[in-house]
């Protein structure tokens, strides 16, 4: 193969890796890494929430005269059946 990496040259390197430094600090750089990516994946999903919500509290609304207004958009509770 040219450069080419094989599946036995990654074996000797994993088993290198290992006799290095064991296995149980690996397992504990394994699980750092796995609460890292959750951390990042959290704290993205929290920034689009907040943005979805200025975004929905700050909508601007102009009139023919240039005038500005801020307006927020609510739902209106459904009448009861009772009501109807």
């Amino acid at each position: 193969m040219l450069g080419g990496i094989s599946i036995w040259q990654l074996l000797i390197v994993l088993g290198i890796i290992i006799l290095i430094f064991g296995t149980k600090k690996l397992r504990n750089v394994g699980s750092d890494l796995g609460g890292a990516v959750k951390g990042f994946k959290s704290a993205m999903s929290e920034e689009e929430k907040k943005k979805e919500e200025e975004a929905n509290q700050a909508q601007v609304s102009h009139d023919d005269k240039g005038n500005t207004y801020d307006v927020k958009a609510e739902q209106k509770p459904e009448e009861s059946e009772e009501r109807k």
